[in-house]
């Protein structure tokens, strides 16, 4: 308790800057949907707040997308987890989250040299022929800085922010606290799993946090792509590498979205979408370990229409058993199999509580509009936003790890269609899924999983007898419990308990009334404005209570 009294006093000073941030956004839905636009107006300008008319005038995915771009890094870094997160918000929220920026004004080479020497074990002068003072790019996590080795290699220092962990840390406690409240609070936040979202955007964040994670990502796609020529990834600097500074081979190429430099220096732009697609697809199918955030900017287009991915400071994976799920939900939807698709997703979410019969209903129509067009005319795009459409009416929600999937196909569909306006990343998909569905029933798999099958059976039934006596034991022991939790009940004893203390409230009041009434009669003793004294400050205080009791009714209402 007294630890968490000290974190709260330690936070304090944040806390004024995110309270007076939201303040002033105002949550959009909920200001208009009262009506205190105007009123809103007014207050900004008696605080001398600029822009409120702009303030005013902005949706509630506009306004959720500002507050996070000013509460800085650990905010931005939140916001882009949601845009991750297709099967919880609508495509309005999806699309404001993308616009998130991850870059921020730099800091001068002075403010990190300090910290890159300590990292180094010595003077950059000791380790490096030249470095490049001005930043080549600048994020909320680090900074980033050509350089030159002592042999003439061209390479980047990413060097992580210092003091960033501790800002960091104290915007992690406080979004804990606003989730517990939030959860409890509101049932339509608690639609949004804010404690499993902040639970993958806490782990996520310190993951990106840890420079030296980002190179053992990159290594790990290297090594999975070695025989594909087309695609290098940047060779990292181990001995330079650690916790707050990433040294990486320097990526001299074509920025991605520059599509004016490719076709200058006359690349093929389908062959280049091509083989970009068919890597990740790689990862993603054959692997299980992916780049997540494919985007033009994390991509840098080389000589003989080669490509180099960059920024692996956000990846995905599947493991075996996930890939085959996420197989059979292609293969159900390209085959016109909507029971099989209703299955898989109702497995995937925890909602227990979905009509079945109704989301089979939808499922089928979803496929049935699809299922007419020819492979090369779908679009994963248009098919993923309207699937998860229908997870969201039905409260279905994608573990992490799925979300992040569904979010990476769409963002490499977009890259694919920027070079390519033909492209079509489902083409590409086909094969790894025909492939894997029938490895899925060669004879050798099916031996495979009915031995593993065996085996865990075998081990249930060996252990049942084990498993009995214990329960048998500690009943007898009476020390056998069964805990039951009902979800929320605290919120209605909380209720049950304000209602009685307002009955009270009223009991005490119109005995107060009634008792100064009977007072009033009575001659004699002193007297306020003519009036006994006791029956005058017995009505004042029922009047007192009185305003206090329809204030909290008017409030609890509110």
């Amino acid at each position: 308790m007294l630890w968490e009294m000290l974190n709260a006093a330690r936070d304090l000073g944040r806390v004024h800057d995110i309270a007076s941030v939201l303040i002033r956004y105002g949550f959009g839905s909920f200001v208009r949907g009262l009506g205190m636009g105007k009123a809103l107006e007014r207050a900004g300008r008696v605080l001398h707040w600029q822009h409120v008319d702009e303030y005013v005038n902005l949706d509630t995915p506009q306004r959720v997308r500002r507050v996070l771009e000013e509460l800085g890094p650990t905010f931005i870094k939140l916001g882009q987890i949601l845009a991750t997160r297709v099967d919880l918000f609508s495509p309005q929220y999806i699309a404001e989250f993308e616009k998130l920026q991850d870059q921020v004004p730099p800091m001068s080479f002075e403010e990190l040299l300090l910290q890159l020497e300590e990292d180094l074990g010595g003077s950059i002068d000791d380790f490096f022929a030249h470095v490049d003072r001005q930043p080549l790019a600048a994020a909320s996590i680090a900074q980033v800085h050509k350089a030159v080795l002592k042999n003439g290699t061209p390479v980047i220092l990413k060097i992580r922010r210092p003091g960033l962990r501790k800002i960091i840390e104290a915007d992690l406690r406080l979004l804990q606290r606003i989730v517990d409240i939030a959860e409890s609070e509101s049932p339509e936040i608690r639609r949004f799993h804010p404690k499993e979202v902040l639970r993958q955007f806490n782990q996520s964040l310190h993951r990106e946090l840890d420079l030296a994670v980002e190179s053992r990502n990159a290594e790990r796609v290297a090594a999975n792509l070695v025989d594909d020529l087309n695609i290098k990834i940047p060779k990292v600097y181990w001995q330079w590498t650690c916790e707050r500074l990433n040294v990486q081979e320097y990526i001299q190429g074509i920025q991605g979205r520059d599509l004016a430099a490719v076709d200058k220096a006359g690349l093929n732009r389908k062959l280049l979408a091509d083989r970009g697609t068919q890597a990740v697809m790689k990862m993603i199918m054959a692997d299980g370990f992916f780049h997540a955030d494919p985007h033009a900017g994390n991509v840098f287009y080389l000589q003989d229409n080669k490509l180099a991915f960059i920024d692996f400071g956000m990846v995905g994976r599947l493991t075996e058993e996930r890939r085959e799920q996420v197989v059979s939900l292609l293969y159900s939807m390209i085959n016109h199999l909507p029971t099989k698709v209703a299955e898989i997703l109702e497995d995937w979410s925890d909602n227990i509580y979905t009509d079945e019969q109704v989301l089979t209903i939808e499922i089928e129509a979803f496929v049935d509009q699809y299922s007419s067009l020819a492979l090369k005319d779908l679009s994963i795009t248009s098919m993923m936003s309207d699937l998860m459409t229908i997870l969201r009416d039905h409260k279905l929600i994608l573990p992490a790890d799925l979300a992040l999937l569904v979010k990476t196909y769409i963002t490499l569909d977009g890259l694919g269609r920027h070079l390519n306006p033909e492209f079509n990343i489902l083409v590409f998909a086909e094969p790894y899924v025909q492939k894997i569905m029938m490895e899925r029933y060669r004879p050798e798999a099916i031996a495979r999983r009915g031995w593993r099958n065996l085996i865990s059976v075998t081990d249930l039934l060996s252990s049942l007898p084990k498993d009995l006596r214990r329960l048998l034991r500690a009943s007898r022991k009476g020390a056998f419990q069964v805990d039951i939790t009902v979800k929320h009940l605290g919120q209605y004893v909380n209720h049950i308990d304000n209602a009685i203390s307002r009955l009270t409230m009223g009991i005490v009041i119109a005995a107060l009334i009634i008792g100064s009434s009977i007072i009033m009669t009575v001659t004699g003793g002193p007297e306020i404005f003519g009036l006994p004294a006791f029956g005058f400050l017995g009505y004042s205080f029922a009047t007192i209570g009185g305003i206090w009791l329809l204030l909290s009714i008017w409030q609890s209402g509110k």
